[in-house]
Formats: structure tokens, sequence, C-alpha cells
């Protein structure tokens, strides 16, 4: 596990999606004057024909992208997260969802990756709201190369879909590209039958982390990479909740209706064990660098080393 990539997902997602892009070239760039943030410059100089700016206008890009995938296009929506998955849900229900219609809304600058912009900017809804869209795919990638795989697989996969990504530079989960990424399969980062850590996202290193850290406390963890949210690989949830102690679910969102409330789904209805959902507040989460966020809300290696800790010490004390 790297302690820095050097690159973001936004950079590693247009990289992906330009390669796609002269590959086939029904693949189309679509964003609303947000060319810088998702980086898309590259992709616009060299294949001008497939790119479309429509400027602040996330509900009519999404219209878009809806009535391109109607003309046989493969459309990519591009944006920050916070609006795609408010101003424009509507669009992405009605114009994409219903029709399962190949358009792939991605959302750049996701979770608290606007921190300094407070609020308004932040996206910690969006996985609850898409997640409960039929027909929508919902992924959160976690390092640049599930990033890479992940447009890969979106590139060539027909059907709607959501992406969320972060916006600065991540740590690296994994080695490599190869083996980073599988559409509705969780990967088993670290083995352990004391407890089990589910992750999606930038939060997936620091649960490998807390895992690293337990370890040597002999703590034995098991970590779960859930980078598809919708379709969620129940059977590794199940299988986690049979095979050991207790669950622990980490996630840059709000802690109603995101990751953690979607295992909670499957384990509360099939095999009951302790759970803990880590992750923002039911509040408007203040101003601030996600660094500084994700530490004061208990996002890191150590404070959810420490959740295991008392999670599992509990589980042993009855």
């Amino acid at each position: 596990m790297s302690q820095e990539s050097g690159k973001s997902c936004r950079h590693a997602f247009t990289e992906a999606l330009l390669a796609a892009g002269r590959l086939d070239r029904t693949i189309m760039a679509v964003t609303s004057d947000a060319k810088g943030s998702v980086t898309l410059q590259d992709f616009e100089k060299a294949l001008p024909e497939q790119f479309v700016e429509l400027g602040i206008a996330e509900q009519n890009a999404v219209g878009v992208g809806a009535g391109l995938a109607r003309s046989g296009k493969r459309p990519f929506v591009c944006g920050p997260a916070s609006f795609y998955s408010a101003r424009s849900i509507e669009q992405v229900k009605n114009d994409v969802a219903y029709g399962g219609l190949d358009v792939k809304v991605v959302g750049v600058s996701g979770g608290v990756s606007y921190g300094a912009l407070g609020s308004t900017h932040h996206s910690l809804h969006d996985l609850a709201f898409m997640r409960a869209i039929p027909n929508l795919a919902v992924l959160l990638p976690c390092d640049v190369y599930q990033t890479a795989e992940a447009t890969r697989y979106l590139s060539t996969h027909p059907g709607p879909a959501y992406m969320r990504l972060g916006r600065s530079a991540v740590p690296a989960v994994y080695a490599s590209a190869e083996g980073s990424f599988s559409f509705g399969r969780a990967i088993r980062l670290r083995e352990g039958g004391d407890c089990t850590i589910i992750a999606a996202g930038e939060a997936s290193y620091h649960a490998v982390a807390a895992a690293d850290e337990l370890a040597r406390e002999g703590i034995r963890v098991r970590v779960l990479d859930m980078a598809t949210i919708k379709p969620l690989d129940e059977a590794a949830v199940l299988a986690a909740a049979r095979e050991t102690a207790a669950i622990v679910t980490v996630e840059e969102h709000s802690v109603c209706g995101g990751l953690g409330a979607a295992v909670a789904e499957v384990v509360v209805q099939t095999h009951p064990v302790p759970m803990r959902i880590v992750g923002f507040p039911d509040e408007f989460v203040p101003a601030g660098s996600s660094r500084e966020l994700f530490a004061h809300y208990g996002i890191s290696g150590a404070a959810i080393a420490q959740r295991v800790r008392e999670l599992v010490t509990a589980k042993v004390a009855r």
C-alpha cells in the first residue's frame, strides 16, 4: 500500500476516458462549465467532435446525455458531484435511469473534496440518492488504479451508472491496475476473523491502515474494498457476517443511506452481527480541508482501529 500516488482519481479517469474515446468514437464527454475541474482539456483537444460543453447547466447536461444515448452515442456526463447528485437528480432518475440509457454520470470532487467551500459543495448525500434509483449502478473507486479500471469497464458496459471521484491526489491502495476492480464484487485487501472492515473510496486506504495497526496487536481484521456500492456484493457481506465476529463500515458519506446502510440492510435480514457505521454525522459539515475533516470525524486508521477494538472487546465481554 503506497503512501502517495501523486495523481488524483479525476486525472486517472480522464486519461482512461481519452484512451477509450480514441478506440470508440461513440464515446462522448459532456460537461457543464467543469472542463478544468474534471481535467477534460486533453480530451477536448484530441477529440473535439466527441466533446460537448453546456455551461453551468447540470440538468441540461444530463438531458443532452440522454439524447446522445438515444442517438447511439455513449456519453460520460461529468461535473461536480454536489450538483449532479442534487440539482439534476430528477434528470438522472427520469431521463437516464427510467429508460435504462447508456449514460455515465461522473461526479468529481465528491465527498468533502471541496472542503473549503463548505456544505453547499459537499456531496455527502449522493450515494443515498443514487442507490435508491432503479437501474442505476453506483461506483466509488478508491485510488487511481481502480479508477482507471472502473472507467475502462464503464466504457464498454451498457446501461446507466453513477461514479463519484475525489479531487486531490490520493494514496494508492493497489500496486497496479491489474486486479483492482471487478464490477459488483468486493476485493479482499486483508484477511482476518476477528472483525471485518468494509470500506469504499478514499476511506479504503484508512481501513487498511487500521487493519495493519490492529494486526500488530494480534487482532486480525478482514478488509473488503467495496468499490461497487450498487449492485452490492451481498455474498461478501454475508460471508463477513458469518465468518467474523463483527462488521465496521467506513465511508466518505453521511451515515444515513450510504455504504453502511447498504451493508446493514443485508446483515440485519440475513445474519445479524454487531455493526458500526463510520462516516459523517447527520449534520451540515463545516468548511475545512479533506484531511482536516477526515481527522475530525474519525475517518483515519487510528480512529477506525479504536472503533474495531471497542466492538471486538464488547463482543468478547458478552
